[in-house]
Formats: structure tokens, sequence, C-alpha cells
């Protein structure tokens, strides 16, 4: 047992000081996402803005022959917006541009109505095996474009085509799939085929994101499932539809792949066909590169003002 003098005498216990936190230095963290973003940024600036950027620089220059028979090699020469005025008064281009704008104002309303319906039968309670219909909508999605558009042509040519067969043995007239009247809609419904599934999948997706409080709610009140649809769903997941809207109107101005393949079968397809068919054209057959690059050019304007047009009016 310690005595009073023992106590007395006893040093004071060293009181312990905790040592400061250890800050983290923050002067470089604004960098990490950018770290992160560095592959894309990478692929997305080789594939994109360099190509992009080169296809303008050479848009400014055209070939000349120095001679007035053609005899000499011609030469690069600057031609300022040369390319750009003639393709802006080439007929051939704006041929095109309106064959497009007619197939977009047709098959886009019609895919998205299709898609919609789709998703809402893909959320709604009363539909069984909702799993097998989702994958069996999405799979023509899966199939690359070149492919889908060499079975559809086998479709479409009348000898060989089972829907043509099928019709004749019924005795019903069968449509030329492949005329000059009916080869523009016969593209839009290889389109619907393909993109029907996708831009479903965006709706089911955003109508999953749907807290089913309102639903419930909407039911107490009396609302059937066209009612919960049509006043719920459909207005909630109007970004969503207007994301599918956006990417179906700059993959229609885009349009390529099925008439490049559909020309094989078809004489209905023109090398002016659409302008990016029009474009390849003017570069790769007729190795006019410069010419090529500024209807290029002028394209990627085009797509860039309807978008931004389409985007500003959609958020008003």
């Amino acid at each position: 047992m310690a005595t009073k003098t023992d106590l007395v005498a006893a040093p004071p216990m060293a009181r312990v000081t905790p040592s400061p936190a250890v800050k983290p230095n923050r002067s470089w963290a604004w960098i990490w996402p950018y770290i992160f973003l560095l592959p894309f940024l990478l692929v997305f600036v080789l594939f994109f803005v360099v190509p992009f950027v080169f296809d303008i620089s050479q848009s400014f220059y055209t070939e000349r022959h120095a001679g007035g028979l053609g005899l000499t090699p011609p030469k690069v020469v600057w031609a300022g917006f040369e390319n750009y005025a003639k393709a802006l008064t080439d007929p051939d281009f704006w041929d095109g541009f309106r064959r497009v704008l007619l197939f977009g104002i047709v098959q886009i309303p019609l895919m998205m109505a299709l898609a919609l319906g789709i998703a809402l039968l893909m959320d709604s309670a009363v539909i069984r095996f909702r799993r097998f219909f989702r994958l069996a909508a999405f799979i023509p999605y899966a199939v690359p474009g070149v492919v889908a558009a060499i079975l559809w042509s086998f479709f479409y040519t009348p000898t060989i085509s089972p829907i043509t067969q099928g019709l004749h043995n019924l005795h019903l007239g069968a449509p030329d799939f492949l005329g000059t009247s009916t080869i523009l809609w016969s593209i839009g419904n290889i389109a619907t085929w393909e993109f029907t599934g996708y831009n479903m999948l965006i709706f089911f997706a955003a109508m999953q994101a749907i807290p089913q409080e309102l639903y419930e709610a909407a039911r107490i009140d009396g609302l059937n499932e066209v009612g919960i649809a049509r006043r719920i769903k459909i207005p909630m997941i109007s970004p969503a539809l207007r994301l599918g809207l956006l990417f179906s109107m700059i993959g229609t101005l885009q349009l390529f792949n099925e008439p490049e393949i559909l020309k094989n079968v078809s004489g209905a397809i023109t090398p002016t066909f659409t302008p990016n068919i029009f474009a390849y054209n003017i570069a790769i057959i007729q190795t006019n590169f410069y010419y090529g690059g500024a209807i290029a050019a002028i394209l990627g304007l085009i797509t860039f003002v309807f978008s931004f047009v389409f985007m500003r009016f959609s958020q008003r």
C-alpha cells in the first residue's frame, strides 16, 4: 500500500497530446476523374477529332491541271470555299438529303411508337414471360447492320423470297420490294427491325426507375393500366424519349449501310441515293477526296444543327 510520502514523491504522469490528423493533399485531386476518362478521350480524339479536323483541312483544297489540255499531272491547290459552294448548289446532294428527310419523317415516329408500345407492355403487370419477349425484341439489334441488310435482301429478292412465294401461293399480288417506289420503305423496314429493340430497352430501363408508390397511389385513385401509362409512365420517361429521338435522327442522317448493301440487288439505289453514299462515291470511287470531304463536313454541320435545335426545342 502506497504511503502519503510515496504519493507526494511520485512524478506526475506526462500528458499525451494527440498528433494532428494528416490532411490529404487535395492539390492534385482534380486530376483523378480525367485519369479514368483518359482511355475514352484518347480513342475519341484519335478516331473522331483527328479525322474530322483532317477532313476540314482537306476540304479547302482541290486538284487542278496546269496545262489547258489536262495532259500534265494535277496539282493540289488552295480552293477556299469552292468545294462547299459546289456542294451546296449540287442537285444530287439535295436530292439525297430530301430522300433521307422523308425517310426520317415517316420511319422515326413509327419506330418510336412501336418501341414505346413494347416497353409499356413489358413493364405492365398483365403480360407473362416478359424476359423472353424483351430478349426477342432486343435480338435484332445484336445483329450487325450489314448482316441484317444481307438477310433482308434475301427476303426482298423476288426469285428466292419466301415472302413473295407465299403471297403467290395465296394468289395475292406480291409488291416489288426492290422497286423505285418501294426501296426507301424496304430500307425503313430494315431500320425499324434493327433499332426498335434498342429504343425499347432505353424506355423500359427508364420505367424501371419510376417509384412503385406512384403506381399504387394511382390504382387507389382508380386508374387502370392505360391511365397509368398515359398519366405517369410516358410523362416521367420523357428524357428517355428525347434521347431515343435524338439518336434516331442522327442515325437517319447517317444512313449508309442498308442502301449500300441493297444496291447489289436493286437498280433503284443510285450513287446519290443518300448524302453519305454520295460522299462515299465522290471520295472513294471517283477519288475526289477534297470535294467528298466538303460534302461530309456539310452533312456533319447539318446533323449538329438538327440535334442542337431539337434539344433546345425539347427542353422548352
